[in-house]
Order: structure tokens, then sequence, then C-alpha cells
């Protein structure tokens, strides 16, 4: 009978991303994944195999919940551009700190160079834009947007926008990342919603 595990991939996934936010790549190490939730590097070395195989487990769990997130945050809104909102925030929002933001782009940049890493981040993204252009096309569809409306478009500069406004946001320091990111997203949407009806 095999023993049991303990304490969870969830768990030690989640944690890690911790950990990248805190140290960025310089300061990650499997050590201090480890000690975040009470095992051993061996541990982890036993369950991933090295620092690179926990980065790769962690990229895929981001292209899981990347897909899942949508239709929860849809659930919990009236209308799609609501759920857009939290969607945009939810996706963004997670570093707290302008330095822990700093050290997830770093870990990007890895990504970029990597092309195994590169893979599954660019699945997270696409899976990112096809959520953004359903809900809105929904919201062309309930009449919140003019029609017309290019939503295909539209999802592209969405995401341009919210990439952009989190390096901004990381330099200026003004506000939460969550209010800049609401007041962003509302500029870019402002042209295409249609009037309140009198």
């Amino acid at each position: 009978m095999a023993r049991p595990r303990g304490v969870e991939d969830a768990v030690i996934l989640r944690a890690a991303a911790e950990v990248m936010g805190r140290t960025g790549p310089v300061g990650f190490t499997l050590a201090a994944v480890a000690d975040e939730v009470g095992l051993v590097a061996g541990t982890l070395v036993q369950r991933f195999g090295s620092k690179r195989g926990l980065l790769l487990a962690l990229a895929e769990q981001s292209a899981r919940d990347a897909d899942a997130l949508p239709a929860r945050v849809r659930q919990a809104h009236g209308t799609a551009l609501d759920a857009l909102e939290t969607l945009v925030v939810d996706l963004t929002d997670q570093p707290a700190t302008p330095e822990s933001f700093a050290h997830h782009l770093a870990f990007l940049c890895t990504d970029l160079t990597d092309p195994e890493l590169r893979r599954h981040a660019l699945v997270v993204h696409e899976a990112q834009r096809r959520a953004v252009e359903a809900l809105l096309a929904e919201a062309l569809a309930e009449g919140e947007l003019r029609p017309g409306t290019d939503t295909g478009a539209l999802a592209d500069t969405v995401q341009a926008v919210t990439a952009g406004t989190g390096l901004v946001w990381a330099l200026d320091r003004r506000d939460a990342l969550a209010v800049r990111l609401r007041r962003e997203l509302a500029a870019v949407l402002s042209a295409h919603r249609n009037p309140p009806e009198a």
C-alpha cells in the first residue's frame, strides 16, 4: 500500500507561486518552497524531479486554472461586463505589491526564453483571451455593447491594456493595482458601451 502524500500537489503549487512573488527567480529554490509547506526539499525532488519540474507543474496548473476561472467568475455576476471586470482583476491582481509584480514578471521573462515553459504560458494567454472575448460577445448579444462591436479586436485591446496597466502601476505605484485595472478597463470599454436606456 502506498504511503499517503501528506501535502497535496495543489498546496505545494500555491506555495510555489507565493514564494515566486516574494523572491523572484534568484531566491526561488526547492528548499524555500518546501519550507513554505513544512516539507523537506527532497520530498519535492521526489514529486517534481527538479526546480524546473516544479515550475513546469505550476505552469500546467496555471493553464488549468485559466480555463476554469471564467465560469466561476461569470456565475457570480449579473452582467457579462461586470464579470469581465472581475476576471481582469483576478487574473492580474494576484501580486499584492509592485515588488511581487516585478518578481512574477521576471519569471515571465524566463518563460519567454524556455520553449516548454513558453508553450504553457501561451496556453494560459490564449485561455484568458478566449474568456475575455466570450464575455465581450455575451455583452454584445445582451445589448451592453454597441451593435457592430468587433469583440475579437476589443479582446486584444483589453489584454494589451491589462498587461500595460500592470507595468505602469509597478513603476508609478499610484493607487492599488485593482483600482487601476478597473479604471483602465472602463476607459477602454467606454467607447463601445451602449448608452443606458432613458
